[in-house]
């Protein structure tokens, strides 16, 4: 059971602590446990009825009015709402709701719903994206439990793979070929799959060699498949110390290959990068990048219904 600061739910909900404290008093919307020694604490159940209420409260419902509704009915009205309401904002925080309550079905529905009126692209990189940098801050600040993290995180991979798994592989022997791992060590792979995906949506070869690979295995794959690109991720291997050596030691590994690298480690680096290897900032970078350089580029208005 998750134990909660009155600011752990200012982070998670929106909502200022002093309105917290005002709706507590006022509505008793909420009422706060004590420890021992009389610290305040709120739990899992005080957490879902909050971004239950927030997101009612967004949506212009007044604290008033929500304050007269059962848990059950405030839990109903939001599922309509979500339903109907296909802005990203709303669907971004109906994702947040979905993984506190480790409600799968909620999240199925969310994402297919997506997929079908906006296509899986658009709906990886206007939904689960700006989902994820939320989650991502809750876990820094303590907000969620790893659960929480893991239970959403291998959803959305799930959701990846089919959504590979569902794209065509090229016959045309010109197509580009692309070899996509993360360094040794390494084991954040959904920006590594979404990769994988765009770049298999435009009519590219892919081979995807996951999690953790040494460069010397890269290597002989280098040798033997060719790659016209390798790309990885670097987000928390190797340390931004040992960038530059890393870098040089992957164009040596594949002296044919242009090689993509993004991540968090690579993104606040100031070193030396080799000419042989572009950085990207951003997905939308990737995109352009792989649009530009594609056989068949891909329409982001086209709606994929693969996943």
């Amino acid at each position: 059971m998750g134990h909660y600061s009155i600011k752990d739910l200012e982070q998670l909900s929106g909502i200022k602590a002093h309105t917290l404290r005002v709706w507590e008093q006022r509505y008793e919307i909420i009422t706060p446990k004590r420890t021992a020694t009389k610290i305040r604490y709120y739990e899992d159940s005080d957490l879902r009825l909050l971004l239950n209420i927030s997101f009612l409260n967004k949506n212009n419902y007044k604290i008033s009015k929500i304050a007269k509704m059962s848990p059950d009915e405030i839990a109903e009205t939001v599922r309509k709402i979500a339903d109907s309401n296909l802005d990203y904002p709303n669907q971004v925080n109906a994702l947040i709701i979905a993984m506190v309550n480790l409600d799968e079905e909620r999240f199925e529905k969310i994402i297919s719903t997506n997929t079908l009126q906006f296509g899986f692209e658009n709906t990886m990189m206007n939904i689960v994206y700006p989902f994820l940098n939320q989650i991502g801050i809750m876990w820094q600040t303590g907000s969620i439990n790893p659960a929480h993290e893991h239970f959403i995180t291998n959803l959305i991979r799930q959701k990846l793979v089919v959504a590979i798994d569902g794209q065509i592989s090229p016959q045309n022997p010109q197509a580009k070929k692309y070899a996509l791992f993360l360094p040794e060590g390494e084991l954040h792979e959904l920006s590594l799959l979404f990769a994988a995906y765009v770049i298999k949506s435009r009519h590219n070869r892919v081979i995807y060699l996951g999690q953790s690979l040494p460069l010397k295995d890269l290597g002989l794959i280098a040798d033997v498949y060719k790659p016209d690109y390798v790309m990885s991720i670097v987000t928390s291997y190797p340390s931004k110390d040992d960038v530059t050596k890393y870098l040089e030691e992957l164009s040596k590994k594949c002296p044919n290959s242009k090689i993509l690298v993004s991540g968090y480690q690579v993104l606040n680096f100031k070193g030396d990068i080799p000419e042989q290897v572009v950085v990207f900032n951003t997905i939308p970078e990737l995109i352009g990048f792989v649009d530009q350089h594609s056989e068949r580029p891909f329409m982001l208005n086209q709606v994929s219904k693969s996943a």
